[in-house]
């Protein structure tokens, strides 16, 4: 896909080295991704060794990001999560799995990849379990949730189904 002035808003990614290694991985994950462009960044613009300041442009689920490596700055945090909605335990033990490679894993759902990213590997289910219907269905569920690392669908429905 070639990058173009498309989007009007996108993430933009700031990491220490590894934003073009970062992207090659999520762009070989998730369907409708690649690697659009890298840019590398003259030295003297950057205050870094020659070539190691990029810019790198790629598009995941269709959705352009972007990404600069340009040293040290803050590092990634909770404050700023990217939610991936699994349609089912394959999906979501797939991405679980393939992100937390290298990375740690974290309480709900929740885990950070090996380049510090956060992410959340959630269940569509879960969306239209906590916003429709039955609020103490909602809450029961809510409860075997905080239980769970990785989010396990079936024990997510039992719970609100009062099973």
């Amino acid at each position: 896909m070639s990058v173009v002035a498309r989007d009007k808003i996108f993430p933009h990614l700031w990491y220490a080295k590894e934003a073009e290694e970062a992207a090659r991985f999520y762009a070989t994950l998730f369907p409708d991704s690649s690697l659009d462009r890298v840019t590398t960044l003259p030295s003297e613009n950057s205050g870094r060794p020659t070539d190691s300041a990029k810019i790198v442009d790629f598009t995941l689920f269709g959705k352009r990001f972007q990404a600069i490596s340009a040293g040290p700055l803050e590092p990634f945090n909770h404050a700023i999560s990217l939610v991936v909605m699994c349609e089912d335990q394959a999906e979501l033990d797939r991405y679980w799995e393939a992100l937390l490679d290298g990375g740690k894993a974290e309480q709900c759902g929740w885990l950070r990849d090996r380049y510090g990213v956060c992410w959340q590997i959630v269940p569509r289910a879960l969306e239209t379990m906590m916003t429709q219907g039955d609020p103490v269905a909602a809450q029961r569920m809510t409860q075997a949730m905080l239980k769970m690392v990785k989010l396990d669908i079936e024990a997510l429905t039992a719970a609100y189904q009062g099973r």
